[in-house]
This record gives structure tokens, sequence and C-alpha cells, in this order.
């Protein structure tokens, strides 16, 4: 399948160096980034982080033919609902 291309958004140099130079000349700190969520385990956003970097190829291994023979019909069958 032929990838789709993408526009590349032009650089306006003047809007660049206007926000240099706004960066540049302001009082205020720099915004921090916020702290982790205390109600969440760090160990388990980055397994979770790792699982999605992976890809949709490396979850897909251990599904059986057969079974992703049935969820591409399903999927199929959802997407031609959602047209009529």
């Amino acid at each position: 399948m032929q990838k789709r291309s993408r526009k590349k958004k032009r650089l306006d140099l003047n809007e660049l160096a206007s926000t240099v130079v706004n960066e540049a000349t302001t009082s205020e700190p720099p915004e921090e980034p916020k702290p982790a969520d205390p109600n969440k385990n760090p160990a388990a956003v980055e397994l979770g982080r790792l699982g999605g970097l992976k890809g949709g190829k490396a979850r897909w291994e251990g599904v059986g033919k057969k079974r992703r023979s049935e969820l591409a019909k399903k999927a199929a069958r959802a997407r031609w609902k959602k047209k009529n």
C-alpha cells in the first residue's frame, strides 16, 4: 500500500524570530514539566508506553490465523454498517 504524503508546514522565519525574541526577553521563568500523577504506578506507566512503542505488528504475533480472520470480518461489518 502506498504511503500517504503529508504536506510539511512551512517555516515562517519572522514568526520564529518573534518567538525567540519574546522568550528571551520575558522575565517569567520557563514552565516546569507537570509532575507525574501520584495515583499512577510509574512502573505500570512505563510498561504501557513500551507496549505502545512496539506497534501493532508485534501485538499481532501471538494471534492465530483463524482469530485474525474473525477480527477482520468483524471490523469489515462494522465499517459497512457505518456507511449505510
